[in-house]
């Protein structure tokens, strides 16, 4: 499927402009393409000549281990849910009482370490809000 067209001809990209720059300022815009919302270098130096808006993101290596960490007990959490989920359904598949018993038995096995993984996390999170807090 193609590329719409645009109704307003005034916003058609018409005219092709053609500049040469030094590799220092080449390296510098390619630089700024891969830390912002740009496309590519054509775009990046179009938003510069027009006075647009470059929305630039930068990632602070200090929050990776803490994000490793958040994405573990989050990964984790999630397949004990999953587990619950599987038990529940056995649960109402069951007809005898004794079979909802174990169900029942076997959730609560499950559902243990859920409260040391949010210790972990409300830990994390206190950590951060105290960093939070500090910069602020």
């Amino acid at each position: 499927m193609g590329r719409t067209k645009k109704q307003d001809s005034d916003q058609l990209l018409k005219h092709v402009l053609r500049i040469r720059i030094d590799e220092k300022t080449f390296k510098r815009l390619e630089k700024l393409v891969s830390t912002s919302d740009c496309r590519s270098a054509c775009a990046a130096a179009r938003k510069i000549i027009t006075g647009a808006r470059i929305n630039v993101f930068y990632r602070s290596d200090e929050m990776g281990a803490v994000m490793e960490e958040l994405a573990m007990i989050r990964r984790e959490i999630r397949s004990i849910g999953i587990n619950i989920n599987q038990q529940t359904h056995y649960f109402n598949a069951c007809e005898q009482t004794s079979q909802k018993w174990f169900y029942v038995n076997r959730t609560l096995e499950i559902y243990k370490p859920i409260d040391r993984k949010i210790e972990q996390l409300l830990a994390i999170a206190n950590q951060l809000a105290l960093k939070w807090l500090q910069g602020s």
